[in-house]
C-alpha cells in the first residue's frame, strides 16, 4: 500500500466520501432497475387501454359496395312493371258499347292509356271527363286516349251516359293489361293494405314503345300535363 493510500485510508474525513460514493452508485442501479419496469408497465396498461379503431373498408361494405357498381342504374319505371323505352305489352280486351280494343287498332299512331281505380267515383269522372274535354286536341296531336279499369262493360256503359264521356273505356276485370303495365299493385288506406289499381297514365309513341309513364296520378292538370307531352313526342 502507497503512502497516498495509507493517508487516504487513515484519514476519517475520506470515509464518509467514499461511502457516499457507493451509495450513490447504488441508488442510480437502483433506479435504472426500478424505472424500466414501470415504463413497461405503463406501456402496456396504455396499449390494453387505447382502442383499435377498424377501419371502414371492411369485407362486407367492399362486398356492398362491388353490387352496387355491378347493378345498372333504374330505369325511370323500374319496379313498376313497366319501363319508359320498353316496347308496350299487347292487349285485347272488351270496351263500353261493345266489341273489343287492341293495341294492334292503334299501330302507326301514338296512344294515351289512363288508368283508373274505379268508375264514377270523384276523382276518375274528375279524369275521364277532363281527357274528354281534351280529346279533339289529342286528335290534332295525333294521339288517341283510351281509359281503362277493372269495371265490367256494363258499369263503364253506364259511366260513359252518366258523364257524356267521349273516350273508348276498357274493362279489365281479370286485370291482365292492369298488370301488363304496372297499374296493379299494393295499396294503403287508413293503413290498411290491400291489391288494387294504381293511378296511372301511359303515352305510347307511333313506334309502339312507352314515352313516357306517370304513376300515383293527381288528377288536377294531369290530362293537360299528358297533352303537352304528346304534343312534344
Amino acid at each position: 500500500m502507497s503512502k497516498e493510500s495509507r493517508k487516504k485510508s487513515s484519514n476519517p474525513a475520506s470515509y464518509g466520501t467514499i461511502d457516499g460514493n457507493r451509495l450513490a452508485t447504488a441508488a442510480k442501479k437502483a433506479t435504472k432497475k426500478t424505472a424500466k419496469p414501470a415504463v413497461t408497465k405503463a406501456a402496456k396498461t396504455t396499449s390494453a387501454k387505447t382502442p383499435t379503431t377498424k377501419t371502414p373498408t371492411t369485407k362486407a361494405a367492399a362486398a356492398k359496395a362491388a353490387a352496387a357498381k355491378a347493378k345498372p342504374a333504374a330505369p325511370a319505371a323500374s319496379g313498376t312493371g313497366l319501363a319508359e323505352g320498353a316496347k308496350a305489352p299487347a292487349f285485347k280486351l272488351p270496351r263500353d258499347g261493345g266489341g273489343t280494343v287492341s293495341l294492334a287498332d292503334y299501330s302507326g299512331q301514338k296512344l294515351v292509356l289512363f288508368f283508373y281505380p274505379r268508375a264514377n267515383t270523384p276523382g276518375c269522372t274528375k279524369e275521364a271527363i277532363d281527357f274528354t274535354r281534351l280529346s279533339k286536341d289529342f286528335a290534332a296531336a295525333g294521339a288517341a286516349v283510351l281509359g281503362v279499369s277493372a269495371d265490367s262493360v256494363k258499369a263503364q256503359d253506364n259511366f260513359r251516359d252518366k258523364h257524356d264521356l267521349a273516350v273508348p273505356l276498357i274493362s279489365d276485370e281479370k286485370h291482365e293489361m292492369l298488370e301488363a303495365y304496372g297499374a296493379w299493385g299494393e295499396k294503403s288506406l287508413y293503413g290498411r293494405k290491400f291489391l288494387g289499381i294504381i293511378r296511372s297514365t301511359v303515352l305510347i309513341g307511333a313506334d309502339g314503345r312507352v314515352a313516357k309513364v306517370w304513376r300515383n296520378v293527381k288528377v288536377d292538370g294531369h290530362a293537360d300535363a299528358v297533352l303537352a307531352a304528346a304534343r312534344a313526342l
